[in-house]
């Protein structure tokens, strides 16, 4: 699943291809005909990420109408060149702008939203640290008085929205945090400095649209775990050397999910 910064990047760049157009939305496969009908032709004025949730705003002179998407597992945006090529596959939903369109399949979710869906929405999620209204309080608060491990903590959507499993993994061990550490066992100074390393990474990622966590300093040694993917420190590694101490890297399951960590530099 598309971690916060691949939504926050896709969103900049449907921003630039179809902010303030008159745009065609159809949904050829079917399945969002009258979503797609209700903002054809409106201007397209914004799209904006909340975590993993993409949210398109359309305009006209009477009214603004939302649409929700959450790509999920298998969703996916495909940029074309106009004139358009006919659909292929599954395309739940088709955007055509004046120079350029995008074909949408395979999302969780793509739906109508009232204002007030979009609220409840918000209201659900913590803080993104993408966005210039995080409050991290919220966040601390949410740890600082948890006894779940920290690790699954930082998955938690509620908590902080946006964190993957890749996130997760690499900075508890840029901060050296045990992530079966429980919540209220970390310190306020470490969670300060947790959430301002989670807030320059995921910039970058946006910036690059790659996940990139490793220091100049230990960017050397085994290859990422994929060849289109930059090193990580322990994400995907298990069993390999710990980058920083030779360490062979964990692995275990927290909540259903694979866990990545050192059992010496996050001890």
């Amino acid at each position: 699943m598309p971690e916060g910064h691949t939504l926050h990047r896709l969103a900049r760049r449907q921003q630039r291809l179809f902010g303030g157009q008159q745009v065609r939305v159809s949904s050829p496969q079917g399945r969002f005909v009258d979503g797609a009908a209700a903002v054809d032709g409106m201007t397209f004025h914004a799209a904006e990420a909340w975590g993993k949730h993409l949210v398109h705003r359309y305009r006209n002179s009477r009214t603004e109408k939302l649409v929700h998407i959450h790509l999920g597992l298998y969703g996916a945006f495909t940029e074309l060149s106009v004139p358009l090529p006919e659909p292929v596959g599954q395309v739940r939903v088709r955007i055509e702008g004046e120079q350029a369109g995008t074909d949408l399949r395979g999302p969780t979710a793509c739906e109508i939203y009232h204002p007030a869906d979009l609220e409840t929405l918000v209201a659900r999620l913590g803080p993104d640290p993408l966005r210039a209204d995080a409050d991290p309080e919220r966040a601390w608060a949410a740890i600082s008085r948890s006894a779940r491990p920290v690790g699954a903590l930082l998955m938690d959507q509620k908590v902080i929205a946006g964190i993957g499993n890749v996130y997760r993994a690499e900075i508890l061990f840029r901060a050296g945090i045990d992530p079966m550490r429980p919540g209220k066992r970390v310190l306020r100074t470490e969670f300060d400095e947790l959430w301002t390393d989670l807030v320059a990474l995921m910039k970058v990622g946006v910036r690059r649209g790659r996940i990139h966590v490793i220091r100049p300093e230990d960017d050397h040694g085994a290859p990422a775990y994929a060849a289109n993917r930059p090193r990580t420190y322990v994400y995907r590694r298990a069993g390999e050397a710990c980058r920083v101490c030779g360490t062979p890297v964990s692995l275990a399951e927290l909540e259903a999910r694979k866990l990545y960590w050192c059992p010496v530099c996050q001890s």
